[in-house]
């Protein structure tokens, strides 16, 4: 390796800050603790809405997702009600590791398959489909499947029992390990960024695990994180003394008390329609039909310039708009207010494709999960999830020196990028 100032990057998918402070001070994390007394630690938010493809796409251009275009899971084809999965081609803006001269090896980050050419080496997160088109170059393939490497947890597993599911937890996160370390062995790098997605898999299913001392599987999600917090002893010991180590989250977690269903409500309502009584589905959506949601808590008027079965005039926005906020603002299950925040597009997003934007975007009150489900037939319910997504409960840590003023400017995971852009400029 050079004698250039190297930056690394660990991200843990999904963990918040208050988590991360009571792990690292009650001695699951004794190294992430050591760090958090030498370095920065911030709260921060995250993106709205607050899931892993829009924020880590955030993360790595450092730009809005009406500018690098991913806006969700799930989109719509334009000018259609077909819905496909936006993925690393889909990205509008090069991700950092194009903006630098100097060698990155980039691992496991959500929502960058199919990987592309670049100067490093590159294995993509969820959701990577193929293993041939999750690697570059082409020939580590062959070293990862010897290491018994996994592109992801096999959540399924859980849904048939979680002992099976946190076995192939812990399977794969040692392969993921030994990746992490054979590549900061073997490949000359100035950027390192490993993400962990096994923590978002944990949380989703055994939140009520961390809340509960008594839980059978309370030891068991404690331990996955005590083995992070080994890895990242072993990242700051085998570190120079002038890189700059960022560890950071995507967005927040907390407890589920419902998961709550937006086109249902808006059916019950009025306001979502289907052709000739059909089974809900977006592809049988009637004219008469004013919106509808698409996960996690995105919702469409139903323009008649966007969609072919729209019949809903510009001229009529604001007057529709106004009416769906007084829906979703007064809307409560078990006499709890459900919505904590509504936002339209143009509050939060700024570019070039603001047009392909939801008009509102939700976010729920403590313990409310939203979710599009156009098939659910209820307005709530309790399923095995345990653990749900939150917007303002993120955190970032920095350890080496930086431009402070550039991380208090604006709390924001996207700033991340220019961190660690500025960084390569202080060399």
């Amino acid at each position: 390796m050079g004698d250039e100032r190297r930056v690394i990057i660990i991200g843990l998918d999904g963990v918040p800050f208050d988590l991360l402070k009571d792990l690292s001070e009650t001695g699951v994390m004794p190294n992430t603790g050591k760090m958090i007394s030498r370095g920065i630690f911030k709260k921060m938010k995250s993106s709205i809405p607050e899931i892993s493809s829009v924020a880590w796409s955030s993360i790595i251009t450092g730009a809005n997702p009406a500018e690098h275009g991913i806006f969700g899971f799930m989109d719509l084809v334009p000018g259609t009600y077909n819905l496909y999965f936006p993925n690393f081609n889909n990205l509008r803006v090069r991700p950092f590791w194009n903006n630098i001269e100097g060698k990155s090896v980039i691992i496991n980050v959500p929502s960058t398959y199919p990987v592309h050419s670049m100067n490093g080496v590159h294995i993509s997160g969820f959701v990577s489909i193929d293993f041939e088109k999750s690697v570059y170059p082409s020939s580590l393939i062959p070293t990862l499947r010897g290491l018994d490497y996994c592109l992801d947890v096999d959540s399924e597993k859980a849904h048939e029992s979680l002992a099976l599911f946190l076995v192939d937890l812990d399977k794969t996160l040692t392969a993921r390990i030994q990746a992490h370390r054979y590549l900061w062995d073997f490949f000359d790098w100035q950027i390192f960024m490993i993400v962990f997605t096994g923590t978002d898999r944990l949380m989703h299913f055994l939140w009520d695990a961390y809340e509960d001392e008594n839980h059978k599987h309370h030891q068991d999600f404690l331990d996955h994180f005590r083995r992070i917090d080994e890895v990242i002893g072993e990242v700051e010991e085998k570190s120079r003394e002038d890189d700059l180590l960022i560890i950071i989250s995507d967005h927040g977690f907390e407890g589920i008390d419902k998961e709550v269903y937006l086109n249902y409500l808006l059916r019950k309502e009025g306001f979502l329609k289907f052709m000739d009584n059909r089974e809900p589905n977006l592809a049988d959506i009637d004219s008469s039909s004013v919106a509808f949601a698409l996960d996690p808590s995105r919702v469409y008027l139903n323009l008649n310039d966007k969609y072919p079965r729209g019949e809903v005039p510009e001229r009529n926005r604001e007057k529709l708009l106004r009416e769906l906020m007084d829906l979703f603002s007064s809307f409560q299950v078990d006499n709890r207010k459900v919505i904590k925040n509504i936002y339209r597009k143009e509050e939060i997003y700024r570019g070039p494709f603001l047009g392909d934007a939801p008009d509102l975007i939700l976010v729920g009150h403590q313990g409310f999960n939203l979710r599009a489900n156009i098939k659910a037939g209820k307005l709530a319910d309790k399923t095995i999830f345990t653990g749900k997504h939150t917007q303002e409960d993120a955190f970032l840590l920095v350890k080496g020196a930086v431009d402070k003023t550039i991380i208090s400017a604006y709390p924001g995971v996207s700033d991340v990028e220019k961190i660690i852009i500025s960084s390569m400029r202080e060399i």
